[in-house]
């Protein structure tokens, strides 16, 4: 019989274990069976079996090292109903046994799925679901796409990886560099996904930020030299500095400007800026140093009540021109508000009102609704509100949102 206790704590367990281990799991199965889609079939079939197990039995003192036995016998008995002498080319070879110098095998697995065979614009996304286990959804709103357009994106990829049979390796450092955005890419897309939960209330985002944080600074020290490590890993900590200024006691959301300066956590700034200036004399400016940058000239404009809109606005456009983005550009135009006036942010976000991605982009239709409501179309602001607040998840968010819609006045 099935105590309703023990069932409780199996799945608690098995969802701990799939939040902090997912990863890791794929990347030691993987070493063994050389097929991604392999390795996370029989991951899968393994937590399933832990779930009928763990309440009849209970929960095993080391859940990863049962899971990861469990999948291997699954793996080879899957191996086994295949042809015994399949011809392995067509499968992914990624050895990681011999992940040489690069110091933990989830990143070691990350390299190898930027490998340049794979169509680049997949290669962040599979390293999302490959490594770190995050679903189509998940991975989706990282992307501004829909999820069932990610998840055919990431079908099609692993069939195409299976079939072209890429045999590929855990890349010799000096292909590293060449593979880097893809991994910084995807790093930061997990870590902006876990900072979109500041409260930690979805399970599947809890561990993102900490995990990601992890990684980030494994890359610095596998690759020092590199500006744009640097640059991630700076602009990760400054975002990270502000986590407990994010929300009041009750929960309720705090934005930016209203922020409590004393609550940003002071040495995870100070090594930001250590790493902004690092990064400043390695010759190459890229993306994620300009990132670290603007979130530099917000934090010391809020510390010191010295208005810089003009300074972000420049560092917005040097942005664009790097890494042209319909998130950048909303940003963007929010600072040119701040320095032209509400009609010149409107006619900025104008230019990219007609990317289809925007539509349910929650931060386009607040920021439209602010510009709006600041240049007297009242109407207009409250309609762009309604459609913020339907798509905001976050319910602090939410209410934050309809503060303000209230603020808009009402025709008599």
């Amino acid at each position: 019989m099935l105590l309703p206790e023990g069932g409780a704590r199996a799945h608690s367990t098995a969802d701990a274990v799939a939040r902090r281990s997912y990863g890791k799991l794929v990347a030691f199965l993987v070493s063994r069976t050389r097929d991604v889609a392999a390795a996370e079939d029989a991951l899968s079939e393994a937590f399933a079996s832990a779930l009928t197990d763990w309440p009849r039995n209970g929960c095993p003192s080391n859940p990863e090292g049962w899971l990861l036995k469990v999948a291997r016998r699954k793996a080879i008995d899957a191996a086994r109903r295949r042809r015994r002498h399949e011809d392995l080319t067509p499968q992914l070879q990624i050895i990681l046994e011999n992940a040489g110098e690069i110091p933990d095998k989830r990143l070691a697995l990350m390299f190898a799925c930027a490998h340049p065979a794979i169509e680049a614009s997949i290669h962040a996304p599979l390293i999302l679901q490959v490594v770190l286990g995050l679903d189509a959804k998940i991975i989706a709103s990282a992307f501004l796409a829909s999820p069932a357009a990610m998840s055919k994106r990431l079908v099609r990829a692993k069939e195409k990886i299976r079939q072209a049979g890429i045999p590929f390796a855990i890349p010799d450092r000096e292909e590293l560099p060449g593979r880097l955005n893809a991994v910084l890419d995807a790093i930061y897309a997990a870590f902006a996904e876990g900072w979109s939960d500041p409260g930690g209330t979805d399970t599947a985002r809890r561990d993102l930020t900490e995990e990601s944080m992890f990684l980030a600074r494994l890359v610095t020290e596998l690759l020092p030299g590199e500006p744009e490590a640097l640059g991630l890993l700076a602009l990760m900590l400054h975002a990270e500095a502000r986590r407990r200024a994010r929300r009041k006691a009750d929960g309720e959301y705090v934005p930016l400007a209203a922020q409590d300066p004393a609550m940003w956590d002071s040495e995870m700034i100070a090594e930001a800026e250590s790493l902004l200036a690092r990064a400043a004399t390695l010759g190459a400016i890229g993306r994620y140093q300009l990132e670290g940058a603007l979130q530099s000239a917000h934090i010391h404009r809020c510390r010191t009540g010295r208005a810089n809109w003009a300074e972000v606005v420049q560092l917005y456009d040097a942005l664009l021109a790097v890494a042209e983005s319909p998130v950048v550009a909303i940003n963007r135009a929010l600072s040119v508000a701040e320095v032209n006036g509400a009609s010149a942010g409107l006619q900025a976000l104008d230019a990219v009102s007609g990317d289809a991605r925007l539509a349910e982009y929650q931060p386009y239709w607040a920021a439209r609704a602010e510009l709006l409501a600041k240049n007297g179309a009242h109407d207009e602001a409250r309609r762009a509100y309604d459609i913020a607040i339907g798509l905001e998840r976050d319910p602090a968010v939410r209410r934050f949102l309809q503060t303000r819609q209230a603020t808009v006045p009402v025709p008599a």
